[in-house]
Formats: C-alpha cells, sequence, structure tokens
C-alpha cells in the first residue's frame, strides 16, 4: 500500500496544480474583458457621446469574480498580508501555535463567509441584473466557491503543519529584506 502512496499523492498535486492554474486563467480572462468593456465605454462616452449599458454590469462581475478567485490563489501561495517581522523573531514552537491558531480563524471566517453567501444565494434565486438580465445568485454563489476553498486550504495547512512537520517559514515562504527565501 505505501508503494502507491507517492505516486497518488503526486497524481493529486498535478490535479489541484491544473485546478490552480485554471483559476488564474480564468482570472487573466476576467481581468482582460474587465480592461476591455471598460476601455470601449470610455471611448465611446467621450468620443461618441454614448456607451453600453450592460458593460459595467459586466465588468463588476469580472471585478467581483476576479477578486473572490485572486482570494483562493493567494491563499494557496500563502500571500496574504501577513505581518512576519514578529514571527521570524520568537521560537519555532510558538510560531507553530500562532501558524495553527491563525488558520483556525481562517477557517472559522471562511464558514460565516460561506453560510452568509448560501443565504444570499437563496434570497436572491430569482433575482436578475437590470441591462443583462444575469442572474444576481451567482454573483454571490462565488463567495460559496471561495469560502469552501480556502477552507480546504487551510485544513491542508494545519495537515502540513502537524502530520507532515513543515516548517513555518516553508508554510509562508518567508522572505528576509533582501527578497529571496529563507
Amino acid at each position: 500500500m505505501r508503494v502507491f502512496y507517492p505516486v497518488a499523492a503526486r497524481i493529486m498535486m498535478n490535479r489541484f496544480n491544473l485546478l490552480f492554474r485554471s483559476i488564474e486563467v480564468l482570472m487573466a480572462f476576467f481581468l482582460s474583458v474587465m480592461i476591455a468593456l471598460v476601455f470601449m465605454n470610455v471611448v465611446l462616452r467621450y468620443v461618441f457621446a454614448t456607451g453600453f449599458e450592460w458593460s459595467e454590469e459586466i465588468a463588476r462581475l469580472c471585478f467581483i469574480y476576479l477578486v473572490y478567485l485572486g482570494s483562493i490563489g493567494a491563499m494557496r501561495d500563502n500571500q496574504h498580508l501577513i505581518i512576519d517581522s514578529l514571527l521570524t523573531r520568537i521560537p519555532v514552537f510558538f510560531q507553530r501555535i500562532i501558524y495553527f491558531l491563525v488558520q483556525v480563524g481562517v477557517i472559522w471566517v471562511m464558514v460565516v463567509l460561506t453560510q452568509g453567501s448560501w443565504q444570499l444565494v437563496v434570497q436572491n434565486l430569482d433575482d436578475r441584473w437590470v441591462a443583462t438580465q444575469f442572474p444576481i445568485f451567482l454573483v454571490y454563489a462565488v463567495g460559496l466557491v471561495t469560502g469552501i476553498s480556502i477552507i480546504i486550504i487551510a485544513l491542508a495547512n494545519m495537515y502540513r503543519l502537524i502530520v507532515a512537520k513543515m516548517s513555518v517559514s516553508e508554510l509562508l515562504s518567508i522572505r528576509d529584506d533582501s527578497g529571496s527565501e529563507q
């Protein structure tokens, strides 16, 4: 059974990497659509004194999805804002405790986000945006995806901390002032 574990783990990591790569491609798509629509609308308003009403809604939707999907990617890479000046100066035992407590806090916040998003999805099942007729509940559904994804990533971080015995500096990729990894 042990022989298959490294192969299975490698296959699973490849699938997760493909999933996160897909999220990055989707983010790039949303960013380009948002930029193109806003630029097009600015030119239309400036030159022709008109614009597309629907472009503002689509650009807003792209921005919402971009932010939420970007949060998933940032959590996976542990690139959210942290104050590591304190963390690098305390003993390793306390680093591990603080990192664990931070992950518990992240899970709690994401549970609140997921519950709130679910309530908003249910409340807005029949509502649509004015210009595009886009279902409003899909705007709130991305909160479900983000919340659940970040909970899974935080649980994986806790697993790597406790079971895999990774150091906090490995998990966070703490960098010194020169920008190189420690």
